[in-house]
């Protein structure tokens, strides 16, 4: 007979201040995210509390530099953040994600006096980002987006709608990508847009299968001006750092895939250890030893692709291909753990009692988000057999 159920992951930190970061985090979890997870989503609340916190806990600035408020932490360490939040919350591990992906341009393209008057805020002080790059026609094909900002002396007017924005309509800020020249991918140019800016607002949030306390909206841009001081990097680089910032974006989605994919896991396991059927737990039978053996290998091995990347971003090497492979196994990961979590469950897998059919809801978006699945797979295809001809 069993005894066993869900252990803490064992994680490879590269520092002690590491260690301490992830206990921190740990405890931060137990109180104030997992207690309310399951009612919040259920209710569609937004936990913007909780965002706070973590800003003046210094989350939302952990792989950026301490010179204008950063954690200053490796992306082995960052991600491995990421993953302990979204087992308890993916709205709140990809709402990080998302924040982080959205801070990436100024960190890595403003000016000095740029950052060092907006980054300690945007880091820092309570505020919350989004990533403005998909249109309602254009989404994997992000090259051919149509929203346009025009110069007007110093300041631009942006004119256009986007599409499928994490936190649209309650960010204090959005990192847009709009078009400032010709067409296709070398007529593109990046703004930070405040979220108050006049002329900017926000459609109904859509109804979402999962994830229902993040707001995910189409946003307006009717005559937003945009000083030229608020422009970052140059004209028409825009794109380039638009796939700067989702080849970071995707280890992202990675970490917080198996997050979900280990949150599913530890439902499994305690609940098979403690349900009893024919005189023993369901843990006992070698059917269900087997699908928790192959769940637990998926995770670990996401978990390796993921943090390898991670490394190699960190050593400041080559790393596109492999966030490719990452978001693509870990995603497509967490949704066959998912669905075996449910299974596993029985009929009590099927009931919003339990969190094993949020997971899986869950799960869903990430193989789509920051490039579906498809897109991964041309991207690892490039590099591998160079481009496609025509």
């Amino acid at each position: 007979m069993t005894d066993h159920g869900p252990q803490p992951v064992e994680r490879q930190l590269p520092t002690e201040e590491a260690r301490d970061l992830l206990a921190l985090v740990r405890d931060l979890v137990q109180r104030e995210i997992e207690p309310v997870a399951a009612e919040e989503e259920e209710a569609g609340r937004f936990p913007r509390e909780v965002f706070r916190l973590l800003s003046a806990s210094g989350l939302l600035a952990l792989p950026y530099t301490e010179e204008f408020g950063g954690g200053d932490q490796p992306y082995e360490v960052y991600l491995q953040v990421l993953e302990e939040l979204a087992a308890a919350r993916l709205t709140v591990g990809l709402g990080v994600s998302v924040h982080t992906l959205a801070c990436h341009a100024l960190a890595g393209y403003g000016t000095k006096q740029q950052q060092a008057e907006l980054l300690p805020d945007m880091l820092g002080g309570g505020l919350l980002g989004a990533y403005c790059l998909s249109e309602p026609s254009s989404g994997s094909d992000a090259a051919s987006l149509r929203t346009r900002a025009t110069r007007d002396g110093d300041t631009w007017v942006i004119e256009g709608t986007k599409a499928w924005i994490t936190h649209g309509g309650i960010a204090d800020f959005y990192t847009v990508m709009a078009r400032t020249g010709g067409e296709g991918a070398h007529g593109i140019t990046a703004f930070l847009v405040p979220g108050d800016a006049p002329g900017l607002t926000a459609a109904a949030p859509e109804r979402k299968m999962g994830m229902k306390g993040s707001p995910t909206a189409q946003l307006h841009f009717d005559g937003v001006r945009v000083p030229d001081a608020r422009r970052i990097g140059e004209e028409g680089q825009g794109f380039a750092i638009a796939l700067s910032a989702l080849d970071s974006g995707r280890l992202g989605i990675a970490a917080c895939a198996i997050g979900v994919a280990q949150a599913a896991l530890d439902e499994a396991l305690a609940f098979t250890a403690g349900r009893q059927q024919f005189g023993r737990p369901i843990a006992d039978f070698q059917g269900l030893r087997f699908m928790l053996a192959d769940m637990a290998t998926q995770i670990e091995a996401g978990r390796a692709l993921y943090l390898a990347a991670a490394r190699l971003r960190d050593a400041g090497l080559p790393f596109s291909k492999q966030a490719a492979m990452a978001k693509l196994f870990c995603t497509d990961a967490a949704m066959r753990v998912t669905v075996d979590a449910v299974q596993l469950l029985g009929g009590y897998g099927y009931t919003a009692d339990f969190p094993a059919e949020r997971y899986m809801r869950e799960a869903k978006v990430l193989q789509i988000v920051e490039g579906t699945n498809q897109i991964q797979r041309m991207v690892i295809a490039r590099h591998l057999a160079g481009p496609e001809s025509h």
